[in-house]
Order: structure tokens, then C-alpha cells, then sequence
């Protein structure tokens, strides 16, 4: 009798084990739901300076020489944490909230510029040709719309691993202009960034399009 319960008593402890992994696989689940998913750290000088590529490689590919800046003073990269939320049931309280705040350190970064001189039509056939241009060089078009009311694409930049993911759009606007504009997704700064006497993010200066900045 005393060696068969040695016999089994590795088998009973085997198990005992395994029913504790499902337990610490659950509490880590629970606490990832209150806690929240943890955002991304990226660099928004980076991610700006990124998004500055994109938008230049859509200008090439939109392919409108004649085409000129609308306002070149009104744009440029922006760090903004307004459009970011709280995460996790610890906050419950701020998401319900009629005016709810931002996560302190948490800034979504964008980059845009407006053409003018732009026809319908030619925004039509330009957003044709960079679709396919740049889906070519590995980027995916997410939308496209041509209606009466809203001419517009959207685009995911092809990337590599462990970055911000962002999305770029063409967009038409009365009077002759065609918005070029990348979105990246909320993201927690590093420490030491700097920052400006706002307390946001100093950003880059813009560089796209090279061939309308006179660079």
C-alpha cells in the first residue's frame, strides 16, 4: 500500500500544478482588465518625422505638378492628447465622466498640408494613381469613397514592426483642395522628451512636399 501511494503521488502533484497555471493566467487577465491595455511608448518627433515620409511619398505618387500649397504657414506635425482615453476598469469613472480627461503623457501625433488648384477630377484620377502606386510598394488601401458629398482615401503605410500605427488620407475639398494627412494612434512618450512652454511635445519642423517648400 505504501509504495503504490508513492507511486501516484507525482501524478497528484502534476496535477495540482496544472490547475494552478489556468488560476495566474486568470489573475493576470483580470488585472490587464482593470489596469487596462498599457499604451505603446513611441517618440513623437519619430512618428512625426515618419509621417512626414508618408506624406511626401503621396505627393509623388499623386503625381500634381501644378498643384501649390494653400497655406504653407498653417501646417505642420501636432502632438495632442485630447483624442486619447483612459484605459481599464480603474478608470471607469473618467470614461463615463460627461468630460472626461486625458491620460497625463499620452499624445496622438498628426501631419497634414492642403493643395489648392486642385479639379475634382484631377483629385479623382490622382487618388487612382497613388492608390495604386502605393499599394504596389506594399502600402493597403482602406477606403475609398466618390460621392457627391465626399471624395476620399485612406491608406495604410507599409511599416515595419513596432511602430505607432498610422493612416494617411487624400481628401478633396471645395474650392480646389486636396488635404494630404497622416493620423498616428495614441501612444505614451518617453521620458525626456522635450517639451514646449504648453507642456506638449516640441515637434519637427515639416519638410513635405520637398518640391513646394522650396527644398
Amino acid at each position: 500500500m505504501t509504495q503504490e501511494r508513492h507511486r501516484t503521488a507525482p501524478h497528484r502533484k502534476f496535477a495540482a500544478v496544472s490547475a494552478v497555471v489556468p488560476t495566474l493566467a486568470g489573475a493576470a487577465a483580470c488585472g490587464r482588465l482593470w489596469t487596462g491595455e498599457p499604451y505603446p511608448v513611441a517618440d513623437p518627433v519619430a512618428t512625426a518625422t515618419r509621417e512626414d515620409g508618408y506624406t511626401q511619398a503621396v505627393y509623388d505618387a499623386l503625381d500634381l505638378p501644378d498643384a501649390e500649397l494653400d497655406d504653407p504657414q498653417a501646417d505642420g506635425p501636432e502632438a495632442d492628447g485630447s483624442n486619447c482615453q483612459y484605459r481599464g476598469l480603474s478608470h471607469l469613472d473618467e470614461e463615463l465622466s460627461d468630460s472626461p480627461g486625458n491620460p497625463p503623457g499620452v499624445v496622438g501625433v498628426s501631419d497634414g498640408w492642403m493643395l489648392r488648384g486642385v479639379s475634382r477630377a484631377q483629385a479623382v484620377s490622382s487618388m487612382q494613381r497613388a492608390g495604386a502606386e502605393l499599394t504596389r510598394r506594399g502600402w493597403k488601401v482602406a477606403g475609398f469613397e466618390n460621392s457627391r458629398s465626399w471624395l476620399r482615401l485612406v491608406l495604410r503605410p507599409a511599416g515595419g514592426e513596432g511602430t505607432v500605427p498610422t493612416t494617411v488620407s487624400v481628401e478633396a475639398y471645395p474650392g480646389g483642395r486636396l488635404q494630404v494627412a497622416a493620423y498616428a494612434e495614441c501612444a505614451r512618450y518617453p521620458s525626456g522628451t522635450r517639451m514646449d512652454e504648453r507642456g506638449d511635445p516640441i515637434m519637427p519642423s515639416q519638410v513635405a512636399p520637398v518640391r513646394l517648400r522650396g527644398r
